[in-house]
């Protein structure tokens, strides 16, 4: 499977903070997971958003760390909050672009534009905790990915998915453990988890590659809202300065 270059190893560019005589520069094309990732996905679709969490940080992560310490030598009087605002703007014009980023349609099309979403939306995240001066390399932050795009419900199963997906990588790199399931029911399974993660329904997507035109109007405003709803969680969890997402209560 082709996909949008990776998108490591290249710091994001900051931002000032804007104001009325200087407008934000339009966003640039949404970059998508690497082709590694996808191919990790592919071959083991359960735990698709797990993989994707563990890859985020260890790729996004220093990116997000940069930007956050760009931003703050060039502003220095910049606030927490003005930096997050930088970043959730950024990011969910970008979200509103990724639903025509592949150019394919029928599945593999919704595939690929709900992986370059949730790609979107994590690198989003990271780069809100980084604003809040939360360490975006951390391996908490794939936790906190996973519960803020509501793949689980706590920190607690989000983690003990984290070590299995973690687990089957490692095996997969030593014994070549890759699935050999018919590839329709593979990209079907591919796809409905990544839209569980990136919060659009995979109803949704597929309608949106499906109908003529429906795909502009339908995907970015699913993209942009499930985006905009994210971002507003981020910095719940990190204008608090929490490192991880907060457990549940016991009664």
């Amino acid at each position: 499977m082709t996909d949008t270059p990776p998108a490591g190893g290249q710091p994001a560019v900051p931002t000032p903070e804007p104001s009325a005589d200087t407008p934000e520069a339009p966003p640039a094309a949404p970059e998508g997971p690497p082709a590694r990732l996808w191919d990790r996905m592919r071959d083991d679709p359960q735990y698709a958003p797990e993989h994707l969490a563990l890859e985020a940080v260890r790729r996004l992560g220093p990116e997000a760390a940069q930007w956050a310490a760009r931003a703050r030598a060039e502003h220095p009087g910049v606030s927490a909050d003005a930096l997050a605002d930088q970043a959730a703007r950024k990011f969910v014009n970008l979200a509103r672009l990724s639903g025509a980023v592949s150019g394919v349609a029928g599945l593999p099309g919704a595939v690929l534009d709900v992986g370059v979403l949730a790609w979107t939306q994590a690198r989003m995240v990271l780069h809100i905790a980084a604003a809040y001066d939360v360490d975006p390399l951390h391996n908490d932050r794939a936790t906190d990915l996973l519960v803020l795009q509501r793949v689980h419900k706590v920190a607690e199963s989000a983690r003990l998915a984290l070590g299995v997906a973690a687990g089957r990588e490692r095996a997969d790199a030593l014994f070549g453990l890759g699935g050999q399931r018919p590839l329709g029911r593979v990209m079907l399974h591919l796809g409905v988890r990544l839209a569980q993660m990136a919060g659009v329904r995979a109803a949704k997507r597929m309608v949106a590659k499906i109908v003529p035109g429906a795909a502009i109007v339908l995907g970015t405003w699913a993209n942009s809202s499930a985006t905009k709803d994210l971002a507003q969680r981020s910095r719940a969890l990190y204008g608090q300065r929490g490192v991880a997402v907060p457990e549940p209560r016991r009664r």
